[in-house]
C-alpha cells in the first residue's frame, strides 16, 4: 500500500518506501548492473565499431563513423523515454522496471551477436542502431531504480557507487575493446554474455514490489507524445539539470570520445592497442578516485553543485594539455585531469537529477528524458568530432570541449530545489 501510495503522490524529492531487500544491497548491485549496460558504450562505441567501421572502409571511415553514430543516436534519443513510458505503465508481479531491464538486455545481446556477421556497411548500420536502441531501453528503466527506492539521504552515495559501476563499464570496456581488436566478432560474443549476466543478476537479487495492483493511467496519444517535452516553464529545475548535464557530456566525449583516431592521426601511435588499456586505467584511477569522495561527501553536506562546478572546471582546464603538449604523456595527464573531474560531476549530478523529477507516476519517463542527456552526446561525439576533424583537424576539438564544459557548470546554477 505504501507503494502504491508513492507512486500516485510522491515527486523526486520524497523519499520512496523501503526495498524489499533492503538499501544496502541495493547500493552495492547497482555496480556490476552499471557495469553491464557501459561496458557495452565503453568496449562497442569506442574501440570495436570504429575498428570494425574502419576495417570495411579505411579511407572513409571517419565519414561513414559519423553516419553510424548519428543514425543510433537518433534512435537512442527516442529509445530511452518511450521504454520509460512502457515501463511507467507496467503492471506485473516482478514490478515496473525488471521487464524492460531484461527484454532490453536480450534484444541487445543479439544484436551484437548479429553484428558478428555484418560485412557490409549497411549490415553494420542496422546491427549497430539496434544494439543502441535495444541497451537504452534496458538503461532508460535501471535508471529510474533511484528515485523508487532510495532514500535522499544515501542517494549521494548510491550515486557515486552508479557511477564507479558506470565508469568501470564504459573505461574497462575500452580496455576490454582493445583487447579483442583481433577478434572483433569474440568481443561481440563477450559483451553480450556478460550484460546479460549482469542484469540478470540485478534483477534476481534486487526484487521489486508488485505493480499488478496499481491503477493504470488509460493511454492518449497526445500524453505519449509530451513524452519527449518537459516544460522548461513549469518545470525549471529539471531543464536546467538537463541543459547542464547534456552541456558537460558533450564537452567530455566529443574529446574522449574520439580517442581511437586521435591516437592513431593526431599523436600518431602506431599500436593504439597497447595504449589504450593503459589509459583506460589511468582514467579509471581518477573517476574511482573523486567519485568515492564526492558522493558520500555530497549527502554528508548537504550540497551537490559546488562539486559540479568544480568537476566542469576540471573537465575544461584538462583539454588544454593535448593543446600544449600534443604527446602520449600530455594525453595521459589529460586523462587522468579529465577522468578526476567527470567522476566527481557523476558521482553527483545524478543524485541531484533525482531531486527535480515532477512525479513518482513517471519517473523513468522523465529519467528516460533526463538520460538522452547523457546518451546523447557520447553517441553523437564521433559526428560532431568528425564534422570538426574534416574542417580544422583534431586540434579543434578540444576548444569546444573546454567552452562545452564550463557551461555545463554554469547551467545548473539556477536550480533551487538542490543547494
Amino acid at each position: 500500500m505504501a507503494e502504491i501510495a508513492f507512486i500516485e503522490e510522491a515527486a523526486g524529492n520524497e523519499d520512496p518506501p523501503t526495498p524489499i531487500r533492503g538499501v544496502r544491497r541495493l547500493l552495492w548491485w547497482i555496480v556490476p548492473a552499471n557495469m553491464g549496460v557501459f561496458i557495452i558504450w565503453g568496449s562497442f562505441l569506442g574501440i570495436l565499431l570504429p575498428a570494425q567501421v574502419a576495417g570495411l572502409d579505411p579511407a572513409n571511415k571517419v565519414a561513414n563513423l559519423a553516419i553510424v553514430s548519428t543514425v543510433g543516436a537518433i534512435f537512442a534519443l527516442f529509445a530511452q523515454p518511450i521504454a520509460g513510458q512502457l515501463s511507467d505503465r507496467t503492471r506485473s508481479r516482478f514490478g515496473r522496471r525488471a521487464p524492460w531491464i531484461m527484454i532490453g538486455s536480450l534484444i541487445g545481446a543479439l544484436s551484437l551477436v548479429g553484428l558478428t556477421f555484418a560485412n557490409s556497411f549497411v549490415g553494420v548500420l542496422i546491427a549497430a542502431t539496434l544494439v543502441q536502441t535495444a541497451y537504452n531501453f534496458a538503461q532508460g528503466p535501471l535508471s529510474a531504480i533511484m528515485p523508487d527506492r532510495v532514500p535522499i539521504k544515501r542517494r549521494g552515495t548510491f550515486s557515486a557507487l552508479s557511477g564507479i559501476g558506470l565508469m568501470v563499464g564504459a573505461l574497462g570496456g575500452q580496455i576490454v575493446g582493445s583487447v579483442f581488436l583481433g577478434s572483433i566478432a569474440a568481443g561481440y560474443v563477450f559483451l553480450a554474455v556478460f550484460s546479460v549476466l549482469m542484469l540478470s543478476l540485478f534483477v534476481i537479487f534486487n526484487p521489486d514490489y508488485s505493480s499488478e495492483e496499481i491503477a493504470r493511467e488509460p493511454f492518449k496519444f497526445a500524453d505519449f507524445l509530451r513524452t519527449f517535452w518537459v516544460n522548461p516553464i513549469k518545470h525549471p529545475d529539471f531543464f536546467w539539470a538537463f541543459t547542464g548535464r547534456t552541456l558537460l557530456y558533450a564537452g567530455y566525449f566529443t574529446v574522449t570520445g574520439f580517442q581511437f583516431y586521435i591516437l592513431t592521426d593526431f599523436l600518431h601511435i602506431e599500436n593504439p592497442a597497447s595504449v589504450i588499456p593503459v589509459l583506460g586505467v589511468i582514467s579509471l584511477a581518477g573517476i574511482l578516485i573523486s567519485t568515492v569522495i564526492s558522493g558520500p561527501l555530497s549527502d554528508k553536506f548537504g550540497r551537490r553543485k559546488p562539486f559540479i562546478f568544480g568537476s566542469s572546471a576540471l573537465v575544461g582546464a584538462a583539454m588544454l594539455i593535448p593543446m600544449i603538449s600534443p604527446t602520449l604523456p600530455g594525453w595521459m595527464a589529460m586523462t587522468f585531469v579529465a577522468g578526476f573531474g567527470f567522476g566527481m560531476f557523476q558521482a553527483v549530478d545524478t543524485a541531484l537529477m533525482s531531486q527535480v523529477l515532477p512525479s513518482a507516476r513517471s519517473f523513468a519517463k522523465d529519467l528516460g528524458v533526463v538520460n538522452i542527456a547523457a546518451t546523447l552526446p557520447q553517441a553523437l561525439a564521433p559526428a560532431i568530432a568528425g564534422a570538426i576533424v574534416l574542417s580544422v583537424g583534431y586540434i579543434g576539438l578540444f576548444p569546444l570541449g573546454i567552452v562545452l564544459s564550463i557551461l555545463g557548470a554554469f547551467a545548473v546554477w539556477p536550480i533551487k530545489a538542490s543547494r
